[in-house]
């Protein structure tokens, strides 16, 4: 019996049992259905997350911070010692945190480490409010735009370091707020930011809107303005006025260029040669590793339970097949008189689980991708429409397929028990079968 006899007859054999056949073939659905939703869930979300780490740039960059040897506040084992060269660290997280101070003899001693090379401070700064004409005053904060970065807009453009105007994009939640209509009509608008300096005087610097920025899972700005270099320039200077001039350098961290072409390996070594002499070094993709750490945690317990319903599935298929094997046992005596040898039977049946479990997982995988792209759609103008380009449910041609495969595996495995002791059987005895 030829090869393509052989599996022209396990599928047509598969549904002689119709009932029983379909009630497998469910069971598997159920498996191969939140196998293929949970995995598009994390191709999604962490497709999002390195569409995020593009469309921001600047994967050249590492962000540096002086190591400190303990937080601000109460550490686990008492209060941590204060330190005078310790400064606002101007990142989320506890009110109060610190890091300690970058100064210019920072500055220089990283541009000498081998690899780096250019370094540039980042300015903290600390507004007061923004507002539009007489209207609300809004509290806002400063983000910063490294070179190379690029802002997600909704509409106009990223400001411009070359130029001598004072320049910002501003975060497409303060639009209606502020009072600026649209959108559209908030390009080329003047908005006045105040800052207070260090002997309590207020100043209000005025700079035109030249962009508006779409809301995102990193997106420089956030709930911040980003200013061109003029704008931040003179917001530092307002801000830092009645500060002793040897004060006035001191940064919370510095932007530090490496080779574009670098490896993995030659980052991590920069890295390490960093933190031998004192300091904290982190790329944007590292900062958002932690995201994707939970998701894929989170979609692995989810395909856990997928799992768990494929091998009670399979369970299914060892039960139909046992009972085919025990209904068909003349038949199987006949085909072995015939000539069929042990490895044609055992082939026979074994083709027939990996089909059920074919037509168990296609099935489930199509309406889980029908299902998830609906559901995705669905979510993206209600619940998400906060965070534009991302498409929750995503699904990848190859993990579509693996999915298909691997249940087919399972399902093939799972029919070799009932296959092989139809492959021993006795043609004698089979025949005399009642």
């Amino acid at each position: 019996m030829r090869t393509v006899d052989v599996i022209g007859a396990a599928v047509s054999n598969t549904f002689r049992s119709k009932t029983r056949t379909i009630l497998t073939i469910l069971a598997i659905f159920v498996g191969a259905f939140t196998l293929t939703l949970t995995s598009g869930l994390g191709t999604g979300i962490n497709a999002y997350i390195d569409d995020t780490v593009t469309s921001i740039g600047a994967s050249d960059v590492l962000t540096v911070t002086k190591t400190s040897e303990g937080a601000t506040g109460v550490a686990a084992d008492g209060p941590v010692e204060y330190d005078p060269d310790a400064i606002a660290s101007g990142q989320p997280g506890p009110p109060g945190s610190t890091v300690v101070a970058l100064t210019p003899t920072d500055l220089d001693a990283l541009a000498g480490i081998d690899g780096v090379l250019e370094v540039q401070a980042t300015k903290t700064i600390a507004p007061d409010f923004i507002q539009f004409g007489d209207g609300t005053k809004y509290v806002i904060g400063v983000g910063s735009l490294i070179a190379g970065q690029s802002i997600p807009l909704v509409t106009g453009a990223n400001p411009d370091d070359g130029s001598a105007e004072l320049q910002l994009v501003l975060p497409v939640a303060f639009v209606e707020p502020l009072g600026l209509g649209g959108d559209e009509s908030a390009i080329g608008q003047t908005v006045s930011i105040a800052i207070t300096d260090a002997e309590r005087g207020q100043h209000v610097i005025d700079a035109t809107v030249v962009g508006v920025a779409e809301a995102g899972l990193a997106s420089p700005a956030g709930a911040s303005v980003v200013p061109n270099d003029a704008l931040s320039d003179a917001l530092f200077e307002a801000q830092n006025i009645g500060i002793p001039v040897d004060q006035v350098e001191r940064y919370a961290q510095a932007s530090v260029w490496f080779a574009a072409d670098a490896t993995d390996a030659e980052i991590s070594a920069l890295k390490e040669r960093l933190a031998d002499v004192g300091y904290t070094a982190t790329t944007v993709a590292d900062q958002l590793g932690m995201f994707k750490a939970v998701i894929d945690g989170i979609v692995l317990v989810l395909n856990a339970f997928a799992i768990i319903a494929l091998l009670a599935a399979s369970f299914g298929i060892v039960n139909t097949l046992f009972m085919s094997v025990q209904e068909r046992t003349r038949e199987i005596g006949l085909m072995k008189a015939m000539g069929m040898g042990n490895g044609q039977v055992f082939s026979l049946f074994s083709i027939e689980a990996a089909f059920i479990g074919f037509l168990g997982s296609a099935i489930g995988v199509v309406i889980a991708m029908l299902a998830g792209s609906a559901l995705s759609s669905a979510l993206s103008g209600s619940l998400l429409a906060d965070l534009p380009g991302l498409t929750l449910i995503a699904f990848e041609p190859i993990a579509i397929l693996f999915i298909v495969v691997v249940v087919m595996a399972i399902a093939f495995l799972a029919g070799t028990l009932p296959a092989a002791r139809a492959a021993r059987a006795d043609p004698v005895d089979s025949l005399r079968y009642e």
